[in-house]
């Protein structure tokens, strides 16, 4: 079933797909499975974009799929109704890049691993980050990015809350397709994160429970 569950959303089968996750929720399987599932579909859906078969309208159609499942599936993985917010975290898609399918998902998971979550969309200006992290005092920033293009503008965020004296006070994680250890270095973040979980691990470590 998960095959078909994958096929399906990166074939962007709304009507098969939306049938496909009730059913797997109503058989009792682990709803994380389902959004691990999500995120191998929308891994499709990014190579296919690359590889010039989807463009951004396929994108923005995967994403809007994507928000569909995690309505869904959002009950099953609340178990209580008081969720204690552990802590604030900034994240958005870097300027030049308007892939959100991966920072939904991470949106996703810090909130309901209990985190206050800022969501700035795609193509974030540095300066509305910086802007951002002033206004909340945020201790973690989370920069996505999909292209490689989106390295320079990491980078350059990076730079920009350094330079508004910032820096020493929070700590910055990257994620996104073309994301590596390597490109941390470059842009002078903290952590790698593959994948949303990872971000909420290293959001958990960061924050600790206070």
């Amino acid at each position: 079933m998960p095959k078909d569950f994958i096929n399906l959303l990166a074939d962007l089968e709304e009507e098969e797909v939306i049938k496909l996750t009730k059913q797997r929720l109503e058989d009792g399987e682990e709803a994380l499975a389902v959004l691990e599932d999500s995120r191998k579909a929308m891994e499709v859906v990014g190579d296919r974009f690359a590889g010039g078969q989807y463009f951004i309208p396929e994108l923005v159609y995967s994403g809007e799929l994507l928000k569909q499942i995690t309505e869904l599936v959002k009950p099953h993985l609340v178990q209580s109704g008081e969720t204690k917010r552990l802590g604030t975290v900034v994240i958005g898609t870097v300027a030049g890049d308007i892939h959100d399918i991966g920072l939904n998902i991470v949106e996703f998971m810090l909130n309901v691993n209990g985190f206050e979550v800022h969501n700035l969309g795609v193509d974030v200006p540095v300066e509305k980050f910086v802007e951002k992290m002033q206004e909340t005092s945020a201790p973690v920033l989370g920069l996505s990015g999909f292209l490689t293009f989106a390295f320079d503008s990491m980078k350059e965020t990076v730079e920009a809350v350094e330079a508004a004296g910032m820096r020493d006070k929070i700590k910055v994680m990257i994620g996104g397709g073309q994301m590596d250890e390597e490109i941390r270095k470059y842009a002078k973040a903290d952590a790698y994160g593959k994948d949303a979980m990872a971000a909420v691990s290293l959001a958990k470590k960061w924050i600790g429970g206070n």
